[in-house]
């Protein structure tokens, strides 16, 4: 993998975040998920996604 293409999975990736993240906040505004459980799902998704960047990088080639 090579510095610009985990330069564009990086940005997807948040993308995807955010997404997630703005509908989690639109099911809690709903009433479908408790404010525990959001914080429970953003705190989970946060580390995923931060695991996944860490093994992006050690792919990178110099």
């Amino acid at each position: 993998m090579t510095q610009r293409q985990r330069l564009k999975y990086s940005i997807l990736m948040t993308l995807i975040l955010l997404g997630a993240m703005l509908g989690l906040s639109w099911l809690q505004k709903q009433g479908v998920i408790t404010e525990q459980l959001f914080q429970y799902l953003a705190m989970g998704l946060a580390v995923i996604f931060v695991v996944i960047n860490g093994i992006m990088r050690r792919k990178v080639k110099p």
